[in-house]
């Protein structure tokens, strides 16, 4: 039930135009609300992103009524407290704002101020969309996005979602940053939720699509039949096809929770011999979660870790502040086999490199990649996948020749519009990304004139200190302007192809990759000079 609540130590409202301010709420324990003043006009919104719970104080607010997370990227609506972008799934909740007698008040629920948030609205009648039923091929954040955007947007149709994951969406970023397998603490929706809405669970896998006849068959049989179709299916881990490395035991790779439970299972007591093969973000951020209890070890062809994404500089500095916990690497060549252990032969004991050096494990991890999970369109005679195994898709996710057919996430390769991007099509992996194209289409189904907004793709890595990324480098860089120093986990680095910024990595500097997300998005983003001349990018109005 809605109360007025006086907001403590605060006479007036006269926030200036483009600021914001936190301010506690008198008689709510631990409550806080956050103001902003976009166009002269000030509002009360919850004071803590719904992602992760960072102080929206401390991120950015820009003149078109955006509120950005520090963190991770996570953006808001300040009129409506909806969510804008990824990775928050539920929304902030808004406060009538009044001023009175020499003092200011909210007027909300208790618990919305408390908690500073507001679940996404489900319910649906069912009955103006009685014959439309939207059907998602996959459970990940993709298809969460959708669901979410779908009943937020006013659908009320059928959703079925069918996932062979074996358990609801989860924060999968946690799985390679922290090893964590408790389901209960990666879920972010269960089954009452889902019933909540009218969604229909399908645990499966599709094994077919029949186009024509618009329907999904899994691998029990069952056909299902839809109006708009939604692939998000995600990535497998690649393995190597290598000797050893496909027969024997003790070899992981990583991308779902069971993946996570057998490497956890494995290491055991902890004091395991760990190789890590590829010096990917994946790679990365396993080795810097397990070296603490054990003896890591990384190998790689590239010259430093991240070298294809973050460039030599950047990933040489990444790579001392992880030498520095105690990892090794073994960088510049390649590998030649898994070995068996002399104890127990069915398990690996070492992996050979290709000059002949010989790591030995416990066990390995593969960080090497992943390829889009779309075996069950590989023989479709409709649909032709890309030789990556990717779907093509135009700029709003809709899969190419085909009607009232979508692909989002790591599957679908999509024209890019960012800087420097020139609509070239690319394909993302990154999990906000693919919650925002979820959200997107589901917009689209419901709002098929609308234009598709423009979202800068942002990610973040756990590499001993938070690592923060933000836009792209689809048709490439030529060079990197750095500030501070890697090694001390301390820098920003600004990815230029020409006089423009196309990307751009920090750590130890929120909430620059925000502001420069939104600066990009606008249009604003300041050029390779300005920012050699010593331009402040968070000097720059968004």
């Amino acid at each position: 039930m809605a109360q007025e609540f006086k907001l403590k130590d605060l006479t007036s409202l006269s926030l200036s135009p483009g600021s914001k301010q936190e301010v506690e709420v008198d008689g709510v324990e631990g409550g806080k609300v956050l103001l902003v003043n976009t166009g002269g006009r000030i509002q009360a919104m919850g004071a803590k992103c719904t992602h992760y719970g960072a102080p929206l104080a401390k991120g950015v607010l820009t003149a078109d009524g955006r509120v950005k997370c520090p963190w991770h990227g996570a953006c808001f609506n300040t009129s409506t407290g909806d969510v804008e972008e990824a990775p928050a799934l539920d929304a902030l909740p808004v406060f009538k704002v009044t001023e009175r007698n020499g003092a200011v008040y909210v007027t909300g629920d208790e618990s919305a101020i408390k908690n500073s948030r507001r679940q996404p609205n489900l319910s649906c009648a069912g009955a103006s969309a009685a014959d439309e039923k939207v059907v998602i091929v996959g459970g990940g954040s993709g298809a969460l996005g959708a669901v979410e955007g779908l009943r937020e947007k006013g659908f009320t149709g059928g959703i079925t979602v069918i996932s062979n994951e074996g358990y609801y969406p989860i924060d999968r970023p946690k799985l390679s940053k922290a090893l964590m397998t408790d389901l209960s603490k990666l879920q972010w929706r269960d089954k009452g939720w889902f019933d909540s809405g009218n969604v229909e669970w399908v645990d499966g896998e599709a094994t077919a699509v029949n186009f024509g006849e618009r329907k999904v068959t899994t691998k029990n049989g069952q056909n299902i039949s839809y109006t708009k179709l939604i692939l998000a299916t995600g990535g497998i881990a690649r393995t190597l096809p290598l000797n050893g490395f496909r027969v024997l035991g003790n070899i992981f790779t990583l991308r779902n929770v069971h993946d996570v439970k057998a490497i956890v299972d494995a290491i055991g007591d902890k004091g395991k011999k760990v190789v890590i093969v590829g010096a990917s973000f994946i790679g990365m951020e396993v080795a810097n979660a397990i070296c603490k209890d054990n003896t890591v070890t990384v190998a790689d062809m590239s010259k430093v870790p991240l070298e294809r994404v973050l460039g030599e500089k950047v990933g040489a500095g990444i790579q001392k502040a992880v030498e520095a916990k105690g990892v090794k690497f073994h960088l510049g060549g390649g590998i030649e086999r898994a070995e068996p252990s002399a104890s127990n032969p069915s398990k690996v004991g070492a992996v050979i490199l290709q000059d002949g050096t010989k790591l030995e494990a416990d066990l390995v991890i593969l960080g090497v990649g992943v390829m889009p999970a779309t075996d069950y369109l590989r023989d479709n005679s409709v649909l032709r996948l890309e030789k990556d195994g990717s779907v093509q898709t135009d700029e709003n996710f809709q899969v190419s020749g085909l009607k009232d057919v979508y692909a989002i996430g790591d599957i679908a390769t999509h024209p890019y519009s960012g800087p420097g991007g020139e609509g070239k099509l690319v394909r993302i992996e990154h999990w906000n990304v693919a919650q925002n194209s979820g959200r997107h289409v589901a917009n689209h189904i419901v709002n098929p004139t609308q234009n598709r907004p423009l979202n800068i793709p942002i990610f973040w890595s756990a590499l001993g200190a938070q690592m923060r990324y933000c836009g792209n480098t689809a048709n490439g860089w030529d060079d990197v302007i750095v500030d501070g120093d890697p090694a001390e986990a301390k820098f920003v680095a600004y990815y230029t192809k020409g006089e423009t910024v196309v990307a751009m990595a920090s750590m130890g500097r929120d909430p620059l990759m925000s502001q420069s997300s939104e600066l990009m998005r606008l249009n604003k983003m300041p050029s390779k000079k300005h920012i050699q001349d010593g331009v402040d990018v968070m000097s720059v109005a968004a």
